[in-house]
């Protein structure tokens, strides 16, 4: 009975383990439930960041995933759009926890669009350069002066962060 019992818990804890880890490791897309849980693995394939991150915009349709460097190593996605420099990301002025980090630690990180992670770094962006950056993110057609849905602040509120190629 005591070789069964032993079994069993060591059956329970790699179930608990695996549930655990996987539920860690994938950020979900949804903003609801386990969708809400960061990743702590990026994956992609490391590659030199291109001259011109505006191709990407047509290459990978939905959201980047972002890790930054440090721990603990969390991973989120990000809407973004490519420019001839850099990324733009953008985030509601919510308090999050990926842009606090940013301020608090510094920018470095990854960004994996599609299947290539690049190593970047993330400067926030303020004033009219802010606004102008934030309308290339909306895309055309879109006010920045009404929310994304209801009970959120209008995009012309919403944070923006640029990455460059880390040097």
């Amino acid at each position: 009975m005591k070789a069964a019992k032993a079994i069993g818990m060591g059956v329970g804890a790699v179930v608990v383990i695996a549930v655990f880890g996987w539920v860690s490791t994938a950020p979900y897309l949804s903003n609801q439930g386990l969708g809400r849980l960061p990743g702590v693995i990026i994956g992609g394939e490391i590659t030199p960041s291109p001259d011109d991150f505006t191709p990407l915009n047509d290459l990978h349709d939905g959201p980047l995933m972002m890790k930054q460097a440090g721990f603990p190593p969390v991973v989120v996605y990000l809407s973004w759009v490519g420019t001839p420099d850099g990324v733009i990301t953008a985030t509601r002025p919510d308090g999050g926890y990926w842009a606090q980090r940013v301020r608090d630690r510094g920018g470095d990180g990854w960004l994996r669009i599609g299947d290539k992670t690049y190593q970047m770094e993330a400067i926030e962006i303020f004033g009219d350069e802010r606004i102008s950056m934030m309308q290339q993110w909306a895309g055309p057609g879109r006010s920045l002066d009404v929310s994304s849905s209801p009970g959120v602040e209008p995009l012309r509120d919403w944070e923006v962060f640029f990455w460059v190629p880390k040097s």
